[in-house]
């Protein structure tokens, strides 16, 4: 390797590492603030928060990595172009294409180490990272309700005057709202207890919280509307009270726009196998779904007809009105049967069609986490192809426009990348489509900044073969009238 090599890839690698880390930093802050909620007031020692941050920073790689490849290399061929270093390389014969032959082979370099990070480093931190929330609700099972405050657990609101103990298993002055899942009349069963107890075993999901001398309220909603005027009510007090809390739904939090999912624990391999196995148990749905439908269409149209029917002759069967072959009583008992038949055909669509809907959206999600992982490794590829063309065209280095620049840049493409993949996860589009869609509308101009930058043309797009015919119509038709 040339001086020269070593004195560009010095030079990008110095400004990498410390836009990297200081972008790194700045996403874990974000980090922080994300999960304040989780790490606030739990009683949690420093470690286990290092533990934490460490398992979620992962995750963020690959939103910072680009951003910091774009605006390093913003950076570090605007201070060459700006230093006239660009000049003194093309007096000596060495062209842009030359000097950024070896930089190019080191960010491939980095893009395929970025593709096994998010093939093999970001699910296996996705499974830590989860364990280690399911680890700490459990080892200290008070972080599933905060002090003084409802949280929201399952179909249940729970809010706790004061704890104690070395965990914060001793509850006070415990306050429960049980949401009614049928009508949509809010809460329906209010739970108070003076004292509670919460208990849980390490190879169990579900967290034990024991109540002590409470009063049990719930509204009772009649089926008849004359009932409901009367608001009536049970009530009943206990002396202990057990209730069973799931950890799954504890403490659901999002992360990059999304929940944590199964399929962002899953490498290439193992996505594909998923995959496939989705694929099946869809298509066998569906062609069950067909089936039945049909099944149930012979099952109606095979019933015996009642007794009274006759065979028709032929000139029964020339007729245009079927009913008028049946008595009154047929026909009702026919109309009634076609009624509930086509209800029932109905409501047996919809709940097909909300099962399948879901499952396609899964195996979308499945692809959508493959294709990310390719798209990672790209992504670097073209932020060079976007930001080192780009410093060398505004020759401008520093912290000041090579930032505005990086990001605008980087917004249009993670905005874009986002719709894709909300798209994608909706079946509007293919998730190739979605996840590539960023890439693809951002090669057609790092191709271009390349182009321009190389044959020293600038960023101003020329637009005179459209203004010149028009100037010389105007100035034509100026002469004419001075004339």
């Amino acid at each position: 390797m040339k001086i020269l090599d070593k004195y560009i890839i010095k030079s990008f690698m110095i400004t990498f590492t410390t836009v990297f880390v200081i972008l790194f930093f700045i996403f874990v802050l974000q980090g922080i603030w994300l999960f304040i909620a989780e790490l606030a007031g739990k009683d949690l020692d420093f470690f286990t928060i290092i533990k934490f941050l460490s398992f979620y920073a992962p995750t963020i790689v690959p939103l910072v990595l680009p951003l910091s490849i774009l605006l390093a290399g913003i950076m570090t061929f605007g201070s060459f172009a700006e230093n006239y270093e660009f000049a003194a390389m093309k007096s000596s014969g060495i062209s842009l294409q030359r000097a950024m032959k070896m930089l190019t082979i080191t960010i491939g370099i980095l893009a395929f180490v970025s593709f096994f990070f998010a093939n093999n480093v970001i699910p296996e931190a996705q499974y830590k990272f989860i364990n280690l929330r399911k680890t700490i609700v459990q080892q200290k099972p008070a972080m599933a309700i905060a002090e003084g405050q409802f949280n929201t657990i399952g179909t249940s609101n729970i809010k706790v005057d004061k704890k104690s103990g070395d965990n914060g298993e001793f509850l006070e002055g415990v306050t429960m709202h049980v949401k009614n899942n049928n009508m949509g009349l809010g809460a329906n069963t209010i739970i108070k207890a003076k004292k509670g107890l919460l208990t849980s075993e390490d190879d169990s999901n579900y967290l034990q919280l024991e109540l002590y001398d409470g009063y049990y309220y719930e509204d009772i909603h009649p089926k008849k509307y004359e009932e409901r005027n009367k608001m009536p009510f049970a009530k009943s007090s206990f002396k202990k009270y057990v209730i069973n809390i799931d950890l799954t739904k504890l403490n659901q939090a999002e992360m990059d726009n999304g929940e944590i999912t199964s399929e962002k624990m899953l490498t290439v391999p193992e996505l594909t196998y998923t995959i496939d196995s989705l694929q099946k148990s869809y298509n066998k749905d569906v062609i069950s779904f067909a089936d039945n439908i049909v099944q149930r269409n012979d099952n109606v149209f095979n019933k015996k007809m009642p007794n009274s029917v006759v065979q028709p002759n032929a000139k029964e069967n020339e007729t245009r009105d079927l009913l008028s072959i049946f008595s009154k009583i047929e026909k009702r008992q026919i109309l009634e049967m076609a009624k509930n038949n086509v209800s029932s055909t109905e409501f047996s669509i919809h709940n097909s069609k909300t099962d399948l809907e879901h499952k396609s959206k899964n195996i979308n999600s499945h692809w959508l986490a493959i294709h990310e992982k390719f798209v990672i490794a790209y992504s670097c590829l073209l932020m060079f192809f976007i930001g080192a063309p780009l410093g060398a065209i505004i020759r401008k280095g520093g912290l000041g426009l090579p930032i505005v620049f990086a990001m605008l840049i980087f917004i249009s493409f993670h905005f874009i990348n986002t719709f894709g993949r909300k798209l994608a996860q909706e079946d509007t589009i293919p998730p190739f489509l979605g996840a590539w869609l960023a890439s693809i509308l951002m090669t057609p101009f790092a191709i271009l900044l390349t182009y321009r930058a190389t044959n020293d043309i600038g960023i101003m797009v020329n637009f005179d073969w459209i203004t010149d015919p028009i100037m010389k119509l105007f100035t034509k038709y100026t002469k004419t009238n001075n004339n």
